[in-house]
């Protein structure tokens, strides 16, 4: 008999975890730039259906390997973010723009004392909440490992020290904090191969 398998849909007509290959396919036959996967338990699968889909798609893992992005092609119908400070800490700002146009969908700053983690950080969340209200799974980019990280977690691991000066930069955090914890997202955030596609879109081109 063979092994029971479900399926995680990050990126289609109705993403989520399926039981059956029925009901994933119709999900993602004729859906352009669809993500899914099989996974041999349920609970297996859910715990892929909130990571970042990358982690557990072949292309992702010949990357790592590489040490490049495989064959792997840009988004087109994605938002790309990126953060911007003088200074570290300094006075930052981060925005998104949509990759296909270049068009600037927000901009949020400069505040002062800063850090670019903390930009890229609420970048996406930025973002995220954005998106929600679409119910579209429009992937994110960002070109950072940190701000990733701090997302899955839901936490800004950020080293700064609060002050009078950046006192409204941490009740932001808290705000984007917040925002992870009490909603469900099914955008990808996916990270922007620098090497081989140069500057992400949003990038402020100050370097």
């Amino acid at each position: 008999m063979a092994q029971k398998k479900y399926y995680v849909v990050w990126q289609g007509v109705k993403p989520g975890v399926y039981d059956s290959w029925d009901a994933c396919k119709a999900q993602v036959t004729g859906y352009e730039q669809a993500l899914y996967k099989s996974f041999s338990s349920r609970v297996e699968a859910e715990q892929a259906y909130s990571d970042n889909p990358w982690k557990h798609l072949a292309t992702k893992k010949k990357a790592e390997r590489d040490g490049s992005a495989s064959n792997r092609s840009i988004i087109r119908q994605s938002l790309a973010v990126d953060a911007a400070c003088s200074g570290n800490p300094g006075r930052m700002e981060y925005r998104g723009v949509w990759v296909e146009d270049g068009t600037e969908l927000f901009r949020v700053g400069p505040i002062d004392e800063g850090t670019n983690n903390i930009g890229e950080f609420l970048a996406i969340v930025h973002a995220l909440a954005l998106l929600h209200k679409s119910e579209k799974p429009t992937p994110i980019y960002t070109d950072s490992a940190n701000a990733l990280k701090w997302v899955a977690k839901k936490k800004c691991n950020t080293k700064l020290k609060q002050s009078d000066r950046n006192k409204l930069l941490f009740e932001w955090i808290e705000r984007a904090e917040k925002w992870l914890r009490e909603n469900h997202y099914t955008n990808p955030i996916l990270k922007w191969e620098t090497k081989q596609w140069g500057e992400i879109p949003a990038d402020f081109g100050r370097k």
